[in-house]
């Protein structure tokens, strides 16, 4: 039986880790599509907790991989979807790097910085999107998302203090109206 899960976590994790080159932020909605969705290792609102404590424990955000290894298989699984999370995408970005460096500058490389931004927009967007659709969130945050997105769309500067302090205002004021 265990064996059985890690090497199901091999093969959900290591396609992801050429997705999360970047970011963990890029990978949240086919993991949480692929954990609750297809396998059905764990429901909405635990992955949700998983996310979570891998949000606010010191570390990557890929750190979810390891928390839901963890919550399958125990160590083992831990290791293993780290692992196959990291090792893939490590190699590659091992390989690209020393090529990447040697045509610095040329028009194709160029082309594909600039090819390569809304791609990675694109999967945060869909992380958080997938977030929200998952808790069935109210009206009034995904209206605070909306205009949080536009505003660094407009503003990118803007401090992120600030944009947590406002969210946090909005959704204790929000947590009082509604009761």
């Amino acid at each position: 039986m265990r064996d059985s899960v890690l090497l199901k976590l091999i093969i959900v994790m290591a396609p992801l880790s050429f997705v999360s080159i970047g970011g963990a932020t890029g990978i949240y909605a086919p993991l949480q599509h692929e954990v609750v969705d297809i396998e059905h290792w764990l429901n909405p609102r635990e992955f949700l907790d998983l996310f979570a404590l891998a949000r606010v424990t010191p570390g990557p955000g890929s750190m979810l991989a390891t928390l839901i290894g963890w919550k399958l298989a125990g160590l083992p699984g831990a290791l293993v979807a780290t692992i196959s999370l990291y090792l893939p995408s490590s190699a590659l970005c091992f390989g690209v790097a020393k090529v990447w460096n040697r045509y610095r500058g040329t028009p194709w490389h160029k082309a594909c910085e600039a090819g390569l931004t809304p791609v990675a927009a694109g999967l945060i967007f869909s992380g958080g999107l997938a977030l929200l659709r998952m808790e069935d969130a109210q009206l009034y945050i995904w209206a605070t998302v909306v205009f949080i997105a536009a505003l660094l769309t407009w503003r990118p500067k803007v401090h992120p203090l600030l944009l947590i302090f406002g969210g946090a205002l909005l959704f204790f004021a929000a947590h009082f109206v509604t009761g």
